[in-house]
Formats: C-alpha cells, sequence, structure tokens
C-alpha cells in the first residue's frame, strides 16, 4: 500500500495594503485632471457669456454651493465610473494601486458610489474619521462602510494575508 503525503494547505496569497502618502497622491493626480479638465469646459462655455453686457449675473452663479456642488458630482461619477470599470482612476494608475474588495475582487457599483460619496463630499471627514477608527486594513470610513480597501497592483487568486507596506 503506498502512501501520498499529506499536502499542505495551500499558502495565503499576500496583499499589499497601499500606505496614506500613495493614496493622497493618486488623489491630488485625481483632483488636477479633473479640475483641468473642468476649467477648459467651463471656460468653453463662458465664452459667449464674455460678450454679455452684465457677464457677472452668469459667472457668480458658478461661485458657492452650486460651483461646489458640480464639481463634486463630477469627482463622484469619475471616481465611480473607473473603479468600476478598472479599479483604478488615473492617479492609482500612475501610482500602480487600486481599490477592491476585501477579497482583492473588482469593486461592484454599489460599493464603489459608498466609498466615492466619502471621497467626493466628505473626504476631509471621511480621512480624520479613518485615522482615528482606523483598523489594520487602512481604510476611511466611507471605505469601511463599502468593505474595500486600497492596495498595491499584485496578482493573486484567493486566500489572502493582509500586511502593511
Amino acid at each position: 500500500m503506498s502512501e501520498t503525503p499529506a499536502s499542505s494547505p495551500p499558502q495565503p496569497t499576500e496583499i499589499v495594503l497601499d500606505g496614506w502618502g500613495e493614496r493622497f497622491l493618486a488623489w491630488l493626480i485625481d483632483f488636477i485632471i479633473v479640475y483641468v479638465v473642468l476649467w477648459a469646459i467651463f471656460t468653453a462655455f463662458a465664452i459667449p457669456i464674455w460678450f454679455d453686457s452684465a457677464p457677472d449675473r452668469w459667472l457668480s452663479r458658478l461661485d458657492g454651493p452650486l460651483g461646489w456642488a458640480v464639481t463634486s458630482l463630477v469627482f463622484f461619477a469619475y471616481w465611480i465610473y473607473f473603479e468600476t470599470t478598472t479599479s483604478q482612476s488615473l492617479g492609482k494608475m500612475a501610482l500602480k494601486i487600486k481599490t477592491t474588495d476585501l477579497a482583492g475582487n473588482k469593486v461592484d457599483a454599489r460599493s464603489a458610489a459608498i466609498q466615492s460619496f466619502g471621497k467626493a463630499f466628505l473626504l476631509p471627514i471621511d480621512v480624520i474619521l479613518g485615522w482615528i477608527f482606523t483598523n489594520d486594513r487602512r481604510q476611511r470610513i466611507f471605505s469601511k462602510a463599502g468593505n474595500k480597501i486600497v492596495i498595491r497592483v499584485k496578482s493573486g487568486e484567493q486566500n489572502y494575508r493582509y500586511t502593511k507596506g
């Protein structure tokens, strides 16, 4: 009777969590890209207003809460689109990091919307509370609510172990 050696349990695949500094740089890259595009669009729409006899009546409407709301909605849509299609915004692509669920899988639209809401509308509060109540997964509050993490791009399949990079 031949014996087969007992197989050892599969070793966990290591997921390297990304640090706060790289995530900030990715956000900054996204912020610059989106703001430049928005500025170009607003400028193109403003050209006819330059020839108006009272341009202040139009331009004053883009300041304050309306301008903030429009900008935040654009950021919200930007992050949902990129995180549901590629798991990476342009800033994350540049820094080779991505958003995944806790098992390293692609982000679904609902979870991306939850996470993006905090980033687009409440970022300072989201980050500060994340630092205060942080866990071993370095999540912002809205990332935790959406069960999402930000990791360094690395191939892996299942059976994960979390480490700080």
